[in-house]
């Protein structure tokens, strides 16, 4: 049996653990709290070749345990937010952006840094998921299969938000690779200890997966299912005054992930009247009944599930940047 030759990759000398993005959102600002006492002790105590980067991203919303200030930190990350023209009344979180693309990037350049963890709760019932821009960033997709099998009874998703016509926004976006990894069911402003201890878990396994990588490791290759976003559903408004005028069906709320077929429920008036689905195929919902999204006129997204291939990899030798470097040369 023929066994492929694993993809070789850059290593990952420099990680970024982010949290406090949303302010509100506890897991990510209490587990970078204490990352910042344990990971400084761990890595002086290791001396090893792997840097982390701890950071609490919005600290003036994180003290005040609100989404932002002024506007929303995860969304101010696109070249033209962070290359254009800063006038002295921008708000809070533009100017941050800036900050942060110094200290991790600079966003599609050889300094930033190799890989970015940002840490979210949401309040739709959503187990673990990991959200990034790429269904073909092995190293993010080997990450995710490394954490389905360490943490086996966690339900887990991976969600694939397609960009290949636009740019990313979020604050992953700055590093080489970047995800999200997103915990909920949780209240915004309120920390539980399930999701908490989940997320520090996951954080754990995160960076034993690039401490093995860059040893030079070999991961071999297999599947992950992935959830790529299809489309976004506001809830029904009204015309004249554009206040909703329904609420997300009980028989959808917290089935996330579960297969939303046309005609299943959908909504529910506040007089009653179940309304429901009427797209063409069948899909799959996530961020049910978001909290932080009534704002952004979102009820729910839908996804569409495929398996994608991932190949074995490992991290580039010396020799192997050599070779590469004497075939460019010949070239």
């Amino acid at each position: 049996m023929e066994v492929d030759e694993p993809v070789r990759l850059p290593r990952l000398p420099r990680v970024a653990v982010c949290g406090g993005t949303h302010g509100n959102e506890l897991s990510g600002v209490y587990l970078v709290r204490e990352l910042l006492k344990d990971l400084r002790e761990k890595d002086a105590e290791d001396g090893g070749p792997l840097s982390v980067l701890v950071v609490l991203s919005n600290p003036r919303a994180t003290q005040q345990c609100r989404r932002y200030i002024d506007v929303d930190l995860n969304r101010c990350f696109s070249h033209a937010t962070l290359n254009g023209p800063v006038p002295d009344a921008s708000p809070y979180e533009i100017i941050l952006s800036r900050k942060l693309n110094a200290l991790l990037g600079p966003k599609g350049g050889q300094g930033a840094v190799d890989l970015v963890c940002d840490l979210h709760n949401t309040t739709a019932n959503m187990g673990l998921c990991f959200i990034a821009y790429s269904d073909s960033d092995w190293i993010c997709l080997h990450i995710f299969k490394h954490l389905q099998r360490q943490m086996p009874d966690m339900p887990m998703r991976f969600i694939h938000y397609d960009v290949s016509k636009k740019e990313s926004y979020s604050l992953d976006s700055v590093g080489k690779h970047g995800f999200a990894l997103e915990i909920g069911p949780q209240p915004h402003g309120v920390v539980r200890s399930t999701n908490y201890t989940a997320m520090k878990v996951g954080v754990q396994h995160v960076l034993d997966w690039v401490r093995h990588f860059n040893s030079g490791s070999v991961f071999e290759g297999g599947f992950v299912d992935v959830f790529t976003m299809v489309k976004k559903i506001d809830y029904p408004r009204d015309s004249q005054t554009h206040n909703i005028t329904a609420a997300v069906h009980p028989h959808l709320q917290d089935r996330d992930f579960c297969l939303l077929r046309p005609e299943d429920p959908l909504f529910q008036t506040f007089s009653g009247e179940a309304l429901t689905y009427k797209g063409s195929e069948p899909l799959y919902p996530f961020f049910i009944n978001e909290c932080a999204y009534y704002e952004k006129g979102v009820a729910l997204s839908l996804a569409r599930k495929r398996r994608v291939a991932v190949p074995p990899i490992r991290a580039q030798t010396e020799e192997d940047k050599q070779a590469s470097f004497a075939s460019e040369e010949e070239e």
